[in-house]
């Protein structure tokens, strides 16, 4: 513990000193400022720096079938997510983002700690990343509409790995591409069989009045190669993080799986709504070749009249701006209500992982850009097992 804690205020006190460096020497030559995070920039634009995290404190309290009884965690307290990072440009072309989170037990792990290259074309990286997969796993967990991510997202999106990525776009479509390893929270990888290949490609035939008017499709492929000798696992919890998985197919052999990924959202004023389909087909003679899939339908209307914000170079949601951010001149922030039904089956052949379909509602309260409080309720039935139900309290700040 005491490791830990002599890391973060080892982190602290280096974001103190790279904030006070501009400001003591070479005035003239940088700016500081605050923009939903700390910036250093130099005036020609060759160099920056940006530095800040997010810390998310969660309450879980949930009630289940005796059936489901050792699969729950119970009722508590964690903090889900408390991270450090560091971005910035070299010399115009080059950038890197290092980021690090010392939520959970055990040492600080990797989440997102790259180098890249850009050009006209778009950002060649290298390091360790989000394959490009998914647009609800694309989308920060800063700006979910839900604490958590749903079903056939958590099962089936690969999430972050060590490798080789190439994205870009335009106004209205972006692109990405990459190969990579397999790897543990270091970003480490110790079999080469491993290898992922994926790509993504989203684009949006209606953008209107600045994003207020929006509809965005995308499609995305990744391949999972295990070769001989491999094996495979899928497994899902009920979009509670404080509880075990009531969906698991265990590993079993497989030499490979494919999977496939159609996606659609819109924003029409102050309503939005977003879904996806996911298919993972499953090279395993052993078990039968077995295919699953799942799939997802959200929606959410904002009360106080702001519409969810999009970010067209990462095809994915972006930060949340109140119209009036609470306690500035009687401003009461923003207040979303959200919806949404997701479902996976992860039995087929001879592979018996289980059925799952939850229903979820939330309300979101953004008291400021960085700020936000997020109440969920999930109920999650498995099938010919039990329900579970959970009520979920989220505390969020990004700096």
């Amino acid at each position: 513990m005491r490791t830990r804690v002599h890391r973060v205020a080892a982190a602290a006190c280096a974001c103190a000193a790279l904030a006070l460096a501009p400001t003591a020497s070479a005035q003239d030559d940088w700016s500081v400022k605050w923009s939903n995070g700390h910036q250093i920039s130099s005036k020609d634009k060759q160099f920056s720096l940006k530095f800040g995290g997010r810390i998310q404190a969660d309450y879980t309290f949930v009630s289940e079938d005796p059936e489901l009884t050792g699969d729950v965690e119970g009722d508590g307290f964690e903090f889900r997510r408390a991270r450090v990072f560091f971005e910035g440009t070299i010399y115009e072309r080059v950038k890197f983002k290092a980021q690090y989170d010392f939520a959970g037990a055990g040492d600080p792990t990797f989440k997102d700690v790259w180098i890249g290259i850009t050009s006209d074309a778009g950002l060649l990286q290298f390091g360790h990343f989000k394959e490009p997969f998914s647009l609800e796993e694309l989308t920060s967990s800063k700006y979910l509409a839900f604490l958590e991510r749903s079903l056939p997202v958590e099962a089936f999106a690969p999430s972050r790995n060590a490798g080789v990525g190439f994205s870009g776009g335009s106004d209205s479509v972006n692109y990405g591409v990459g190969a990579f390893y397999d790897t543990d929270d270091f970003g480490v990888s110790t079999n080469e069989d491993n290898v992922n290949v994926t790509g993504r490609v989203a684009f949006r035939p209606v953008w209107e009045e600045d994003g207020a008017r929006m509809v965005h499709l995308g499609i995305a492929a990744h391949n999972r190669d295990r070769g001989d000798g491999g094996s495979l696992r899928f497994r899902a919890r009920p979009e509670a993080h404080f509880s075990g998985r009531f969906v698991d197919t265990g590993n079993f052999p497989a030499e490979s799986a494919t999977i496939l990924g159609g996606e659609v959202a819109g924003v029409f004023g102050p309503f939005w709504f977003a879904g996806e389909y996911i298919t993972a087909d499953v090279d395993a003679p052993v078990v039968g070749d077995p295919s699953f899939d799942g799939a997802y339908v959200q929606a959410g209307y904002y009360i106080t009249g702001e519409h969810r914000r999009y970010k067209g170079s990462s095809g994915a949601f972006d930060r949340q701006k109140p119209r009036n951010n609470f306690g500035s001149d009687g401003g009461s922030g923003a207040w979303e209500v959200v919806g949404r039904y997701s479902t996976i089956d992860l039995t087929d052949a001879r592979v018996d992982g289980g059925e799952q379909d939850d229903i979820s509602v939330g309300l979101n309260w953004y008291l400021n850009p960085a700020t936000r409080m997020m109440l969920n309720y999930v109920m999650a039935d498995v099938d010919r097992v039990g329900e579970a139900d959970f009520i979920l309290l989220r505390w969020q700040v990004d700096f």
